[in-house]
């Protein structure tokens, strides 16, 4: 059977009452690999929704996500929170596989235009935390070798990443998934920055150093000197 399919049957059989369920992630867009797996979220109007749940089915691996409303709205409006849109992609570009109650295609096209609004800009104080962690990494990395250089630079590249997309309102990601935002976003723009932070990491030299400063420079550069984060109350 068809991938499609067999998400069908598996919602049929261990949801019964299900409202409606979407088929999402790389299955759904049509990059799957072969070791992809379906992505289905099924909608419940109660128990055993919310929950997650790995099992194998008809050969595939299979991660679900059973949700009500409101835990779909509450992980959607986590999305939002952390820019990057995990549940409201799933959701929002996928294939519908049920929809008793005009819920699966309503929430999928609700779903599918907060992903197309992009993120909330970041605030002052959000970007200027991003300046001075890029920064300190950025010193770190000047006078690394090794092993030591690879581990900053590992981590370095996603903080420039996640300055670039958020500063521009674009959505972020994790791992191969914050990748594929910056590859979107280079497409997008016209821009090489993909590559040049990869090369970068891999490189022992300034490249990646010298990428990383012009993704700054659009946001106001390295920031050291004046940095102030205020505590939160709970600190006090």
């Amino acid at each position: 059977m068809s991938p499609v399919d067999v998400a069908r049957r598996l919602v049929e059989e261990e949801f019964p009452g299900a409202r409606a369920a979407w088929l999402g992630g790389s299955v759904a867009r049509g990059d799957a690999s072969p070791t992809s797996d379906l992505d289905i979220t099924v909608l419940l109007d109660g128990p055993p929704a919310p929950m997650r749940k790995s099992l194998v089915y008809g050969g595939w691996p299979v991660e679900l996500f059973v949700h009500t409303e409101k835990s779909l709205a509450y992980f959607s409006g986590k999305d939002q929170e952390r820019r990057q849109p995990t549940m409201m992609r799933l959701v929002g570009e996928s294939v519908v596989l049920l929809d008793t109650d005009g819920s699966g295609v309503r929430l999928q096209e609700s779903c599918r235009a907060e992903v197309a609004a992009g993120p909330t800009p970041l605030s002052t104080a959000e970007l200027d935390l991003l300046r001075y962690t890029i920064t300190n990494l950025l010193d770190d990395l000047s006078d690394a070798s090794g092993d030591e250089r690879t581990a900053i630079a590992s981590v370095l590249w996603q903080d420039a990443a996640r300055l670039l997309l958020t500063g521009a309102r674009h959505w972020s990601g994790t791992g191969k998934g914050l990748l594929r935002e910056v590859v979107a976003y280079d497409s997008t723009h016209g821009t090489d920055h993909a590559r040049a932070l990869m090369q970068g990491v891999r490189a022992d030299d300034d490249s990646l150093a010298e990428e990383v400063d012009r993704i700054l420079a659009a946001y106001g550069g390295r920031l050291f000197a004046g940095f102030e984060l205020a505590a939160t109350p709970e600190a006090g």
